[in-house]
């Protein structure tokens, strides 16, 4: 039997070491079902009928499939301001966070920077501690950030672990490669931009992951420094459906169940589903393209770090 299934599987190696991996799978698949179904069963409920759906027993497959929920996600105009909303902050933010970080790491990576070690210090200070909120706040204001779509890009536009990542994989490069640039009669920028750039891209790659995702998800940010309603995200949108669905006590709430009263097939819970895909889909869409560079840029900054 054992022969039969590496034979199946492709597995090699002696009877315990097939048995092993044979658990490591059957792990990994658990692990990836657990994972999965949530999302699977969230998608399967806003797919089916509301009404059907109120009977229970919902858990692989719609039994009466629909599309209303969605329909109505799409119909509502303030949901897809704010879908637009998240899709400029995710875009330009990740875009102006990448270009200062990188060239800050770049700086950064120069043995002979003066002061490289203070400047350090002091950035790396910054991850462990802070002002707080309040005085964040107000700095925020003074700046004039308060109630304006720059408050999404500016503050981040420099990541401090980002930096540090970034600056591990430059200074794994052969240094040769830049004083063989330097003896050739580029400077810094032709340096930067033509030898650099192009043997940084599984860490930037990297990067723009962890910007995006953190863009795309952000709320607090929006809850705290914005008031007018042209500048909600998506996920805030979000958050105020599931939380004040049922009481219908926000604006977005309240319009949604006026469309819900006309329609049978769809209910509160479908559109929060539905609302909750929309807002899931697009940046998972983003991961395969970048997951090659994404393993590799993470390997590397590790074991150098």
């Amino acid at each position: 039997m054992i022969k039969s299934i590496k034979k199946f599987l492709g597995l090699r190696g002696s009877a315990s070491t097939v048995i092993f991996d044979l658990i490591v799978y059957i792990l990994l698949i658990l692990v990836f079902i657990v994972c999965l179904y949530p999302f699977w069963n969230i998608f399967v409920i806003s797919v089916n009928d509301a009404q059907d759906t109120l009977k229970g027993g919902l858990y692989f497959w719609p039994r009466i499939f629909t599309l209303d929920s969605y329909k109505m996600v799409f119909r509502n105009s303030e949901i897809l301001h704010a879908a637009f909303i998240s899709a400029s902050r995710t875009v330009i933010g990740t875009l102006f966070s990448l270009t200062f970080t990188t060239l800050l790491a770049y700086a950064m990576s120069k043995k002979d920077l003066f002061g490289g070690r203070i400047i350090s210090i002091f950035f790396i200070f910054t991850m462990y501690f802070g002002g707080g909120l309040v005085p964040y706040y107000m700095i925020l204001k003074s700046f004039h950030l308060i109630d304006t779509f720059m408050v999404y890009i500016i503050p981040g536009a420099i990541g401090v672990y980002n930096m540090i990542l970034i600056r591990i994989y430059i200074e794994s490069l052969p240094a040769e490669l830049e004083e063989s640039a330097y003896l050739d009669g580029a400077g810094e920028s032709i340096v930067f931009v033509r030898i650099i750039l192009p043997l940084i891209k599984p860490v930037l790659a990297t990067i723009t992951l962890f910007t995006a995702v953190g863009q795309w998800s952000s709320w607090f940010d929006t809850n705290l420094y914005t008031y007018k309603n042209s500048l909600k995200t998506l996920q805030f949108v979000l958050v105020q459906i599931l939380n004040n669905y049922d009481l219908g006590t926000s604006k977005s709430s309240t319009q949604i169940l006026q469309e819900v009263a006309k329609m049978t097939t769809a209910s509160s819970d479908s559109i929060r589903m539905a609302t909750a895909m929309v807002a899931t889909i697009p940046i998972l869409i983003v991961y395969p393209f970048l997951q090659k560079y994404f393993v590799k840029g993470m390997m590397i900054g590790a074991v150098k770090g």
